[in-house]
């Protein structure tokens, strides 16, 4: 197995269509266990955190700009991104303990595939792109777009994501993450619920977003529900439609960490609570970033 550092995403390109089995890779939390285990045996790892632009957190008046390859810390840590993005930052930094967060990133988070990874739900609602990179040039895919099955993307082989484009919040707009996990820390989510709201001048609901991770074989949106909410001011009937449709979108396994009814259960719950803290968020923030 050989080892590359490439300084620029156009090395990194090369180096990639080199060799049908080379393996790009950021932190590494998901690729070395994967290569202990045997599921992966590379002939070249190619360290993608030599690149600038893949670990910079860049902003400027229409967008943020977050590297594939950029520290999930850095997301927790930067203030204005965490005013401005509260649930992505919340989310961020779930993936792993204080250690992993130094080396976990969201571009490592979503190749995975994983149907539980917490950024992903958060990602969605805030509508964010992936910028990817390939023998062919770049292509933007929405980030809903990008994992297609447990483990499967729509990445080719020889492509990998350089960084995110996330829109600058609307004022008015507050977005939240919550998951339930077995245990206390350092767990798998059950259920992972992102929410955002854009509220008009009336206090009422202009725009909303809902994702629920962990349910389905890839993370969902539930279109029933952000309808539902649309020009209300989420009041008990309308939380009652949202947890009724977010159950009802679920299509999850039944394991030794959540049988289906009770994912169906929590995933209304949650629902429910997340769309509350976004607007509550949403209320604080009456001015424009």
């Amino acid at each position: 197995m050989k080892y590359a550092a490439p300084s620029s995403v156009e090395e990194a390109t090369s180096l990639l269509s080199s060799s049908p089995s080379a393996q790009v890779f950021a932190g590494a939390t998901d690729v070395v266990p994967q290569i202990r285990a045997g599921r992966q045996a590379p002939e070249v790892l190619i360290d993608l955190k030599k690149i600038a632009e893949l670990v910079s957190l860049t902003s400027d008046d229409k967008k943020w700009t977050v590297g594939a390859a950029t520290p999930t810390v850095e997301l927790t840590e930067n203030q204005a991104f965490s005013q401005e993005f509260p649930g992505l930052s919340e989310a961020a930094g779930l993936i792993g303990s204080d250690q992993i967060q130094s080396r976990s990133s969201l571009g490592g988070n979503l190749c995975n595939g994983s149907p539980a990874a917490d950024s992903v739900p958060a990602m969605m609602v805030n509508g964010t792109r992936a910028l990817i990179a390939g023998p062919n040039g770049t292509r933007v895919v929405d980030v809903s777009e990008v994992v297609t099955g447990p483990g499967q993307t729509c990445l080719d082989n020889d492509e990998f994501i350089v960084e995110f484009e996330i829109d600058r919040a609307p004022s008015l707009t507050g977005d939240a993450y919550l998951r339930m996990i077995p245990r206390t820390e350092m767990d798998i989510a059950v259920v992972g619920v992102g929410a955002r709201v854009t509220l008009a001048e009336d206090g009422t609901i202009a725009a909303a977003a809902l994702a629920l991770g962990a349910v389905a074989p890839t993370v969902v949106r539930v279109t029933a529900a952000e309808e539902a909410l649309m020009g209300t001011t989420a009041d008990e009937d309308t939380l009652a439609v949202v947890a009724a449709a977010a159950s009802e979108v679920c299509n999850p396994i039944d394991d030794k960490r959540g049988t289906i009814a009770y994912r169906e259960q929590v995933a209304g719950v949650l629902a429910k609570r997340a769309v509350l803290i976004a607007m509550q968020r949403a209320q604080q923030r009456n001015g424009d970033v």
